[in-house]
């Protein structure tokens, strides 16, 4: 069990990296077929269901989905211990099974548990609650599969660019630390140093609470028109903020995902009546 667990993490490890569509730490996708955008999931299995579902990859060989912070919610064991990373072993058997078009993006519960950091969520400190799950599932090779979760992690793109302007990541640098946020962290190979805070990779990924002056500032550093971002809990499953931001949630009962056409450009008032309830979804 170990072992092959294990073995699947490296696939995956080798399957971002591999992806005919990276460029760098960016997922350029083309100017046709769709995207399935969705939100954090953070451990909720009937709703990644849904989206797997509602995808039907193996029918739409045009169709792509980006999936985002997997880990660190749902489930516990009997001892309260996060049991998440069985999610991230199924979003990545399923990333194998269609290795161009299931695409990761990173987010800040991924940068925590990489750097085992503190990151609360519902008044729990997650990566206790995974790390100790872990230890009871795998034991003495806990160890080696704890490094083979950080591997896949660290592997993953940090965003991806559509050919019709629209910029997808887990969230945007916070207004007072756009000035230190490098965008040629985009380009290069990442370093352990960008995910740890104040590296760039970490003020992508952390980052709330954005004013229009900033998204029209990273609008020209990023050259995009529209930004699609997770991370910001919604309770009805997306919002707008201002002029070019969508946030969107899909950990959640009124969770939703967000379908594009890659040939089209959009308003956000367009894309926000394109969202679909996950709830609506069989």
């Amino acid at each position: 069990m170990p072992r092959k667990t294990i073995k699947l993490l490296k696939k995956g490890v080798e399957a971002n990296h591999a992806e005919r569509f990276r460029d760098g730490n960016l997922i350029r996708l083309p100017r046709y077929g769709e995207l399935i955008i969705t939100g954090d999931l953070h451990g909720h299995r009937r709703n990644f269901e849904r989206i797997v579902s509602y995808c039907d990859l193996g029918n739409n060989p045009d169709r792509h989905v980006v999936l985002q912070e997997i880990i660190h919610g749902g489930p516990e064991d009997s001892q309260g211990g996060c049991l998440s990373y069985k999610l991230l072993f199924d979003a990545i058997e399923y990333k194998l099974s269609f290795p161009d078009r299931v695409h990761f993006i990173m987010g800040n519960h991924d940068t925590a548990f990489i750097n085992n950091a503190k990151v609360m969520k519902n008044g729990k400190e997650m990566n206790v609650a995974m790390r100790s799950a872990l230890d009871r599932e795998f034991s003495r090779t806990s160890e080696k599969v704890k490094l083979a979760i950080k591997q896949f992690l660290f592997s993953q793109p940090l965003a991806i660019r559509c050919a019709n302007r629209i910029f997808i990541a887990h969230s945007l640098p916070a207004d007072r630390y756009v000035d230190k946020f490098d965008h040629s962290i985009l380009e290069r190979q990442l370093k352990i140093n960008d995910v740890v805070r104040p590296g760039s990779a970490y003020l992508l990924t952390w980052g709330r609470k954005h004013s229009q002056k900033l998204l029209d500032k990273m609008a020209q550093i990023l050259d995009a028109d529209i930004f699609i971002l997770g991370h910001q809990r919604q309770e009805t499953g997306y919002r707008i903020v201002g002029a070019n931001l969508m946030i969107i949630a899909s950990d959640h009962d009124h969770g939703c995902i967000l379908p594009i056409d890659l040939a089209k450009s959009y308003t956000v008032e367009q894309l926000m009546k394109l969202t679909k309830p996950l709830a609506a979804i069989a």
